[in-house]
């Protein structure tokens, strides 16, 4: 089965599996683990929450726009995710939006020195985005009749 076949066919799921892992793991860290979600940690759960209901309904009505509704909210996210990373190493200046009690450049965890919670939602929407963006393309060569990649 070739890659796009596969997007084509499985997409949905894939970006529904990647976004409920996402939600199910930040929902750990906050009510198992107990750490609090600074301002920027609930701006990128108000982009990855909803992924999971549209990605589910995407997929199961097999849905061809279903790239069209994920890729703002994923794009969107992978930026947010991007200067909280960077913020919490340091390259950016603590900002301003976030409230004192909990400020958004400390690190609840560090896994491997730099495995951190805000790159672990980059890399979820960075691999939804990407799945889409593969979808989106697969779509387009079938539309056109192209041969598969």
């Amino acid at each position: 089965m070739k890659l796009s076949e596969f997007l084509e066919d499985y997409g949905g799921w894939v970006a529904f599996v990647i976004a409920l892992v996402a939600t199910l793991g930040s929902l750990y860290y906050s009510e198992v683990a107990g750490f609090i979600p600074c301002r920027l940690c609930w701006y990128q759960r108000i982009m990855m929450y909803p992924l999971v209901l549209i990605t589910l309904v995407g997929a199961l009505r097999r849905d061809d726009y279903l790239p069209s509704y994920v890729l703002p909210l994923s794009i969107i996210g992978m930026g947010i995710s991007t200067y909280h990373y960077l913020m919490e190493k340091g390259v950016f200046p603590a900002s301003n939006t976030c409230a004192a009690d909990v400020p958004c450049n400390i690190s609840y965890v560090n896994y491997f020195g730099f495995v951190t919670i805000a790159l672990m939602a980059l890399i979820a929407f960075t691999l939804i985005t990407l799945t889409m963006l593969g979808m989106r393309a697969a779509y387009r060569r079938d539309e056109a009749g192209q041969l598969p990649l």
